[in-house]
């Protein structure tokens, strides 16, 4: 029987399906993610509850007559670009928890997230807003995001005690670059810049799993998903459309496939910090697309009582082919 896939990195632009893969992929029995996709159960990390979080707390210093430390504004990008770089830190960091089935037991969540967030943002040396606040204020804001907070929380600690043996960790993340843009990204865009600050553990067990559609159809199932007071949701959030031109209207994966020098392939080059020396290495990381661009994952959205057995079949086969790709790679 083929190895197992241990590690895949879900990347694709917004509202491509990747959260309806692993929804569907979460439904399956132990037997179909074996037998048909070369994997075990699946144990799931996604960037997204991060930057809603920080919408959040963008919320809670503008209702507090402070200015907003992540985004320029609740509909419009980043303030720093590099913030995407810092999301990558932080699955880094859920990765080794998960990794070493640690229990965070913290008495604030919040207060926990606020001191993860600005060592993320010194290990780039990018400013740490919130711990400039005063205490009274930061206790003030913690109190109001505790009860989100704890929840995320929660979740990671529900499945970093989970037995990892024979399970296939699946990390979701966006990445782009702006409508027009020219090849290569330039960093902190793209997927090339995230596989330059993922952790080498990562990168050592890791495959590409591409959903494909194209950027125009990216941004109408982006608006079609929106629902009220879905932002907290990976399934029914919208990115606001400025976003969506001007850091997801394109992105680099068909690039970085082309360029490989291994076919079938993305090439990674790092300089990796090995005691007091550092040392060239090159992954390369199997990759294949799942072609969505006829859409088959939209369905996944309702409950799964209502799936139609005609839809299951093609995201079923069209998954197949994809895993087997990268189980032949691996």
């Amino acid at each position: 029987m083929t190895q197992l896939l241990d590690t895949i990195l879900l990347f694709s632009l917004p509202a491509s399906g990747k959260s309806e893969v692993r929804r569907y992929l979460a439904s399956l029995t132990p037997d179909q993610c074996r037998n048909d996709f070369h994997m075990g159960p699946t144990l799931q990390l996604d960037d997204y509850p991060y930057v809603h979080l920080m919408h959040r707390i963008d919320d809670e210093l503008k209702a507090n007559g402070q200015e907003y430390a992540y985004y320029h504004g609740p509909n419009r990008p980043f303030r720093d670009n590099w913030t995407w770089a810092v999301l990558i830190e932080l699955l880094n960091g859920d990765y080794t928890d998960l990794m070493a089935s640690r229990q965070v037991e913290v008495a604030s969540a919040a207060q926990h997230l606020f001191d993860r967030l600005d060592r993320a943002h010194a290990k780039l040396e990018l400013p740490q807003p919130l711990g400039e606040l005063p205490h009274r204020l930061r206790v003030r804001i913690a109190e109001a995001l505790e009860a989100e907070c704890r929840a995320e929380l929660d979740t990671l600690n529900r499945q970093n005690a989970e037995d990892k043996t024979g399970r296939t960790l699946v990390i979701e993340a966006a990445r782009g670059g702006a409508n027009g843009s020219a090849f290569p990204l330039g960093p902190p865009h793209g997927y090339e810049t995230a596989f330059q600050m993922l952790s080498p553990a990562i990168l050592d067990k890791a495959a590409v799993l591409y959903v494909w559609v194209d950027p125009a159809e990216s941004r109408r199932k982006n608006i079609e998903r929106g629902r009220p007071n879905g932002q907290g949701s990976i399934l029914h959030h919208s990115v606001p459309m400025e976003v969506m031109l001007g850091q997801y209207g394109t992105d680099d994966m068909a690039y970085l496939m082309e360029q490989s020098d291994r076919p079938g392939t993305i090439r990674v080059e790092r300089t990796i910090q090995e005691g007091d020396r550092y040392s060239t290495r090159v992954y390369h990381l199997p990759v294949a697309r799942f072609d969505n661009r006829r859409d088959l994952t939209t369905f996944i959205r309702e409950d799964q009582k209502l799936w139609n057995p005609a839809d299951v079949q093609a995201i079923h086969g069209g998954l197949k082919q994809a895993f087997d790709q990268l189980a032949m790679k691996h």
